[in-house]
Parts: C-alpha cells; sequence; structure tokens
C-alpha cells in the first residue's frame, strides 16, 4: 500500500465527519417529500452500482481492483492533489453557504440566494469538489472510483437540476439570471 492510498481515505473519512458534524447546523427543511425521494434516487443508485458489480463478474475483478498498487509516485501524487482540491472546494462552497446548505433538492426555511465566493464560478460547487475528489481517488488510489464516478456523476447533475427547479421557484427573478451567467458544474463547460 502506497503513502497515497493511506492519505486518499483519510481526507475522505475528514470529509465524512466534517459533513456530518456541519449539518447539524443548517436551516431546517421544509416538508418531508423531498427527504423520501432523495432516499430512493439514493438507494437505487446503491442498487444500480452493486448490479453493474454482479453482472461484470466483480467477485475476480474487485479482488484485483482491490489490489491495486499506483504504479507510480506522480499518479499518486497527481490524485492526491486532486481530492485535496475537490474536498477543500466542497467543504469551502458548504462553509460559504453556511446555514442555508441542506439536503439536496430541500426547501429550506428562510432561503438566502448565495452567488459569491466559489458559487460565482459554478452553481454547485460542492458536486463540483465530490467530482473532482472521486476522480483524484480513481487515479491516486484505486481504479474502483472510476465507475463509482461514472455512476454518480449523472446523479449530481440530475440533483443540481432539481435543486434548480427549486430555486427558480424561490427566487423567480434572480436565479434565471445567474444561471445565465454561471455555469452549472464545470466552469465555462457545464
Amino acid at each position: 500500500m502506497t503513502i497515497f492510498q493511506k492519505i486518499i481515505p483519510a481526507l475522505w473519512l475528514v470529509f465524512i465527519v466534517y459533513w456530518g458534524v456541519s449539518a447539524l447546523g443548517a436551516k431546517r427543511s421544509l416538508g418531508t417529500s423531498a427527504w423520501w425521494k432523495q432516499s430512493l434516487v439514493r438507494g437505487g443508485i446503491v442498487v444500480l452500482v452493486l448490479a453493474v458489480f454482479h453482472v461484470a463478474g466483480a467477485g475476480r475483478a474487485l479482488r484485483a481492483v482491490l489490489a491495486y498498487q499506483a504504479h507510480s509516485i506522480l499518479l499518486g501524487a497527481i490524485g492526491t492533489t486532486l481530492v485535496l482540491l475537490g474536498i477543500g472546494l466542497a467543504i469551502f462552497a458548504r462553509v460559504y453557504l453556511g446555514r442555508n446548505w441542506g439536503m439536496p433538492m430541500s426547501r429550506k426555511e428562510q432561503p438566502e440566494l448565495v452567488t459569491g465566493g466559489p458559487y460565482a464560478f459554478v452553481r454547485h460547487p460542492i458536486y463540483t469538489g465530490i467530482i473532482l475528489a472521486m476522480l483524484g481517488s480513481a487515479i491516486g488510489e484505486n481504479p474502483i472510483w472510476a465507475p463509482m464516478l461514472i455512476l454518480f456523476a449523472p446523479y449530481f447533475v440530475y440533483s443540481a437540476r432539481r435543486e434548480e427547479e427549486l430555486m427558480c421557484e424561490q427566487f423567480p427573478r434572480q436565479y434565471p439570471d445567474y444561471m445565465r451567467r454561471t455555469k452549472m458544474i464545470l466552469p465555462f463547460l457545464l
């Protein structure tokens, strides 16, 4: 096991712990239907991932992937850097949102439109950061992250679109203007 294969999971652990603790200070979500819908979508994604691994003959392939060792220090360093930047961006975006953060696709009490900081470059920098960190994990830790990235990236785009529908309802004038001047997830591209 390389040093990078130890650092990357530690960075993810920091991210998960921070995310759980910071959720305690978020504004209350309105209604529970969004939570149930989100849970169904996430559960469906987990089932899809398991089905893909099963159909692909995951037993042998998974053992080979889990035994993977990064073949170069350069790939390990690049991957670790991407994970650090991605998790850093996601946490910075979360901090910048303050109490406005909440479960994806949920309405908040007394919402505020946040368009500064990382939100001046992309409308969903948390998703951008997580995608970047997953890419870095696939490069620097283990290629098992690649299919997860391929499966989760569309979910992030789906979540972003659903959140934007809610934002357009809550901010009918400001949010469409914000959408015109700022890309969704990838600066200058998407």
